[in-house]
């Protein structure tokens, strides 16, 4: 799963709230005029914004005077005493939902993100498994759709369940036919990467829709003071689908696993082959989104009137034109530029030292029950006054982990023999690592659930976590080329023409085994692009993420909602 920064800031620290209201042509103030006839909340929703602005106040000083910031600091004292509020009877229904439909989009991202590349390994190079990183881009680029999500719907089914239902249906009918064709796709010899990467590209497509629609879903099913649960519920629904699809099911997809653990008769293919995985959750994504049409009744949104797409789209750019929205932007585009090289190429480099897959399955096995109590206590570390404080120090631990992570890659023995100290530490790490990621995802969540707009809530946070995934996205395609590009490694035989040739792609490796020749490696590529991802992410980290952020922290969350005057 992954992902949002924001903000901005003027030479002089201050935020230019006449950007949010100024009209450039009387088209946008009709539109303004009528986001604000759409918006009509009452007192109580003027009551619970003013109560997120007070939990904002101590980052802004004493600039409001002696009576607010003693009314701030009492409700502060009372909300970090009490902590964050106790899910009631509906809200633990609809939180459970959430989970599922979370779920539910985290397995074609674990079998895209993960599993699959992992089994085209063997066959391909890093700079192929780049172009099928290409199939990640819907969910980096769904922020394109979003108003079209948001403003067009069956008002009979709902808003949210108008997409959500017809996109899992497709979804688990494009699984049944891939569980029927896949296993003889990955059976060749040379694998079709283009067709793979159009066909996981519509898949993921499909499941960024569905994203869109629930993340707006989570602001109105759950009660006001309960909404920083949506984001655990993200968390562990996407974690828990995640790991399923790829941590759970390379393991039993896995022969020398099934064997070892599950088999007295050694055999050649694993419990879990890939075609029958997703026929299994073909008919999972159907049984459920049965459920939703007859069983679960969508409730009316606070705007009943509708937003038309063009103003819908009129509104994400006044969102963007924002000056601290401009730099959260930034933040959200770079901020992941330190972690990407381990997120990519470390495990798949652990394999092709010798890392047995089942291994490194089972390794991110056991961290999975920590990714859940993780989950659990973040949004309990996120529900102060600054909700970012934790993604920061969760910044500096990750770039720590991808330092410590390339050191084991380096240190891996050289005969092969993967002991147990070695394997202890490949769990710690990845533990820590998976660690800092929830906590950065969870409090990030919880800063966006702050000052999203529910009026078009939907649109609003998926602006933001596609803005959070593309961060992570756009520079994988590019590290995974690098990664070859700057790795020299040559047959210790000449083909055929008599010419030395390259080892460094996996056609070239099957050349030099073909002609009974051994790979000789001068540079390893991977330990050259990491070490200047982490240098760049550290760099940005203390010069201007760690200053923004704080910066963005002392806003009030009236000044990131369109009717702001």
């Amino acid at each position: 799963m992954s992902k949002k920064t924001d903000a901005k800031t003027t030479s002089s620290g201050r935020t230019s709230t006449t950007t949010v209201t100024e009209k450039t042509d009387g088209h946008s103030t009709a539109i303004a005029k009528d986001m604000l006839t759409h918006k009509k909340r009452g007192d109580k929703l003027l009551r619970n914004d003013e109560r997120e602005e007070l939990m904002m106040a101590p980052r802004r000083g004493k600039d409001d005077g002696n009576e607010s910031d003693s009314t701030s600091a009492t409700l502060i004292d009372s909300e970090q005493e009490s902590g964050p509020a106790s899910l009631s009877g509906k809200d633990t229904w609809n939180f459970a939902l959430l989970v599922v439909l979370y779920l539910l989009q985290g397995v074609p991202v674990g079998l895209t993100f993960g599993s699959i590349p992992f089994l085209l390994k063997a066959k391909m190079s890093y700079s192929q498994i780049g172009i099928f990183s290409l199939a990640h881009y819907p969910y980096s680029m769904k922020f394109l759709w979003s108003p079209i999500v948001d403003a067009v719907y069956n008002k009979d089914m709902g808003r949210r369940k108008s997409w959500i239902v017809p996109i899992q249906l497709m979804t688990g009918l494009m699984f049944l036919w891939l569980g029927m064709n896949i296993e003889d796709w990955m059976a060749q010899d040379q694998i079709a990467v283009g067709t793979l990467t159009v066909v996981f590209f519509i898949l993921i497509f499909f499941c960024a829709t569905q994203d869109i629609a629930v993340d707006g879903w989570a602001l109105t099913l759950l009660s006001k003071e309960n909404l920083s649960f949506a984001s655990t519920a993200q968390t562990i629904g996407l974690n828990t689908g995640y790991f399923l699809s790829f941590t759970v099911f390379l393991a039993f997809n896995s022969a020398e696993f099934s064997n070892k653990y599950f088999r007295t008769t050694p055999l050649d293919h694993g419990l879990v082959p890939l075609g029958g995985y997703l026929k299994f959750w073909a008919m999972m994504y159907l049984a459920i989104t049965l459920w939703l049409v007859f069983m679960k009744k969508e409730d009316k949104e606070l705007d009943e009137e509708d937003i038309d797409i063009k103003s819908v789209y009129n509104i994400i750019l006044r969102i963007i034109r924002l000056p601290h929205m401009k730099s959260f932007m930034l933040v959200l585009l770079t901020a992941k530029i330190g972690f990407i090289a381990n997120d990519a190429v470390t495990a798949l480099k652990l394999l092709e030292k010798g890392f047995s897959k089942e291994d490194l399955a089972l390794a991110v096995l056991i961290d999975f029950p920590f990714q859940i109590i993780f989950g659990y206590y973040a949004v309990r570390w996120s529900s102060g006054p600054r909700p970012l404080k934790p993604w920061l120090w969760a910044f500096f631990a990750h770039l720590a982990c991808c330092v410590v992570a390339m050191l084991l890659v380096y240190g891996f023995p050289e005969d092969g023999v993967v002991t147990n100290s070695y394997f202890y530490m490949v769990l710690i790490t990845t533990v820590t690592t998976s660690f800092t990621s929830t906590v950065a995802f969870v409090s990030m969540g919880a800063f966006m659930t702050v000052i999203a707009d529910p009026v078009i809530g939907g649109t609003y946070m998926t602006l933001l976590n596609t803005l959070s995934n593309f961060g992570g996205t756009w520079p994988r395609y590019f590290v995974l080329e690098a990664v070859d590009y700057f790795t020299v490694s040559s047959c210790s035989v000449l083909n055929t023409k008599g010419e030395s040739f390259s080892c460094a792609g996996e056609s070239g490796k099957a050349l030099c085994e073909d002609l009974r020749g051994e790979c000789v490696l001068q540079q390893d590529g991977y330990y050259f692009v990491s070490s200047i991802c982490v240098l760049i992410g550290g760099l940005l980290l203390v010069f201007y993420i760690a200053p923004t952020i704080r910066y963005l922290e002392s806003l009030s969350p009236k000044k990131w909602k369109l009717e702001q005057k």
